[in-house]
């Protein structure tokens, strides 16, 4: 495995391990210092996300990270979740967004624009992006997407996680021009 490979394995790593916690943090709504929950480390080193040997200092040390960086607060003995780590871990989970498709096509396309200022433009660009992408949609253009389902409850979600409700326009759409690839794509016949 070449450099980059492992650069790139270990920074999904430190992403996931990152998740878990603060999902965990989440769902539980504190994190003891001791890490009371043994199956979560145990399923995280069978996933490969943290090694088998030192796997409690390993979470801690990324729990200690998670505080420095604001997303959680230490108090106790506990770990508990800041309002900052809350919506990181809402933007990771639009991100991992899937729209379910109805049986049936209403015959009415979806179109989204945005245009994101330059001086917000670097990350909040790339996860909105990110989300079209993995949701399915398909890129007309450079700002353009297409789907041809209702997607108005994510666009909503995107607005107000990502703090972009004037820069996103959400059209309904009877028809689009030479739309043959796009129905070929979404397999609507």
């Amino acid at each position: 495995m070449g450099n980059i490979e492992k650069k790139n394995r270990k920074r999904v790593q430190k992403e996931n391990l990152r998740k878990i916690i603060l999902g965990t943090v989440a769902i539980t709504g504190i994190l003891a210092v001791g890490l009371v929950a043994p199956n979560v480390i145990k399923a995280m080193a069978e996933l490969g996300i943290i090694p088998k040997r030192r796997q409690k200092e390993y979470v801690s040390s990324s729990a200690s990270k998670l505080v420095e960086k604001g997303w959680l607060k230490f108090k106790d003995g506990y770990y508990q979740m800041t309002e900052t780590g809350e919506k990181i871990l809402e933007r990771w989970e639009l991100t991992e967004y899937k729209l379910k498709r109805p049986g049936k096509w209403d015959r009415k396309w979806r179109i989204i624009i945005y245009d994101i200022p330059e001086k917000r433009k670097g990350i909040i660009r790339k996860q909105v992006f990110d989300v079209f992408n993995r949701a399915g949609f398909y890129r007309l253009q450079n700002s353009v997407w297409v789907y041809p389902y209702d997607c108005e409850s994510l666009i909503g979600l995107l607005k107000t996680n990502f703090g972009v409700g004037k820069e996103i326009l959400y059209i309904i759409a009877d028809e689009i021009e030479n739309d043959r690839h796009l129905r070929s794509h979404f397999e609507l016949h």
